[in-house]
């Protein structure tokens, strides 16, 4: 398998460690995930977790799917890619 594989193996286990068997995440249980494994890339108050949370929820039941999450690994992924490439410059 390879290196990129097992990330995407990671994320969907990660996922459904938090979300369990109803494949989805209520606000405290994102608020878990994202203090146990996200404390590097996200910086939040309780605030921003409602906006956070809100932006997700694209169709507004309240839980976050996993394709909702997905849009959360994206944006968060995307935004810290200039870290990792410091000789990286827009043109």
């Amino acid at each position: 398998m390879s290196e990129l594989e097992g990330a995407m193996i990671t994320i969907i286990r990660v996922f459904h460690k938090y979300s369990g068997h109803k494949c989805k995440l209520k606000k405290a249980e994102l608020k878990d995930l994202i203090n146990n494994e996200m404390t590097h890339f996200i910086m939040w108050d309780d605030n921003t977790l409602d906006e956070l949370f809100a932006d997700l929820d694209q169709n507004g039941d309240l839980e976050i799917d996993f394709q909702e999450f997905i849009a959360l690994i994206a944006m968060v992924t995307s935004a810290c890619h200039d870290l990792f490439i410091p000789n990286h410059h827009h043109s």
